[in-house]
């Protein structure tokens, strides 16, 4: 085997992301060879000895994903100092070591989120350049008119650029507030509570129904479920690009 950035094979071995594997790095809780090692750094796992908190770095096993449907109140860290409910709490003992979830889903909002201990897998759904959509229902004040709708699917500035195209449909309304179905190919941080806070429609309620065409399906809130490999290694190619019209879609 050739040397490898060992964030790269810290994910592997399914300890943790690529990018908790560098905050370890640069925890200084990282040998190789009895050295601290550094971000950047790169080892031979088969001619050296790598050591995370002293214990030797795991041979990479089988895989495992699993799909939970998240309620509100629970947050996607894998601890919380302020002893917040997290997704780990919702699995069984036995099952919580070595995974993190995929992205995040803040605790204000619910519905699907990925678990794994394969960063690479984690890299490939969260990485903007792989362009893996994920979809959403959700409930906005108000009734937003189609010009409105429009601004949104061709995209807003949030943090100094703008966001990517969305689709963006209206599936009813209901008094002073609407449904709306969303579909994004990027995750910035709370992206569809601010842009629709931006466009006037403060969101209600946001639920995540489909990551990468994984569809929650009726998997019960607070429920999870494993996935087949024939369903997840899917997920490693690079999805395909979508041209979305900003024509109107309801």
């Amino acid at each position: 085997m050739t040397r490898q950035r060992l964030q790269k094979l810290i994910a592997a071995a399914g300890l943790c992301s690529r990018r908790r594997a560098e905050e370890w790095l640069q925890a200084g809780r990282v040998t190789v060879d009895g050295q601290i090692a550094r971000v950047g750094d790169q080892a031979d796992p088969q001619q050296q000895t790598i050591h995370v908190d002293g214990l030797p770095l795991p041979s990479r096993g089988v895989a495992r994903v699993l799909l939970i449907n998240k309620p509100v109140g629970v947050i996607c860290s894998c601890d919380d100092p302020q002893g917040r409910r997290t997704v780990l709490d919702l699995l069984p003992p036995q099952h919580r070591a070595g995974l993190h979830s995929v992205g995040r889903l803040d605790a204000d909002s619910h519905g699907a989120l990925l678990l794994t201990d394969l960063g690479e897998l984690t890299l490939k759904l969260t990485h903007p350049r792989y362009s893996h959509a994920k979809t959403y229902r959700v409930w906005v004040k108000g009734v937003p008119p189609e010009p409105v709708l429009d601004r949104w699917r061709r995209g807003l500035p949030l943090d100094g650029r703008l966001t990517r195209p969305a689709r963006v449909r209206r599936l009813r309304a209901w008094g002073d507030r609407s449904l709306l179905e969303i579909e994004l190919r990027e995750g910035r941080n709370r992206q569809i509570r601010r842009m629709a806070e931006a466009l006037g429609h403060p969101v209600l309620d946001l639920q995540r129904t489909a990551i990468a065409g994984l569809p929650l399906g009726d998997l019960a809130e607070g429920c999870w479920i494993w996935l087949s490999e024939g369903e997840w290694k899917p997920l490693l190619k690079r999805a395909d690009p979508m041209e979305w019209p900003n024509s109107p879609c309801d």
